[in-house]
């Protein structure tokens, strides 16, 4: 089984990777940027019976190492 995690910075958390990027961006006269945000995406192949039980899995997974979950918001997809 397939998944991918994706991770962003929750709304409010500065995000200076971000600014680095558009000031970049702008700079390359990409002017039409007016917001970037940076995050993470991660794909994982997993050994799993269900769905279900792969998903809770996926989801100790984030809340324990993927994501700092104080400052950042994951989504998972599971193909």
């Amino acid at each position: 089984m397939k998944a991918k995690v994706y991770v962003t910075l929750k709304r409010g958390v500065l995000d200076p990777q971000g600014k680095a990027v558009m000031g970049a961006l702008k700079s390359m006269s990409f002017g039409e940027v007016r917001d970037v945000r940076v995050g993470k995406f991660m794909e994982l192949e997993l050994d799993g019976s269900s769905r279900e039980a792969e998903e809770k899995r996926l989801k100790e997974m984030c809340e324990k190492l993927l994501a700092n979950t104080v400052i950042e918001n994951y989504r998972i997809e599971i193909e």
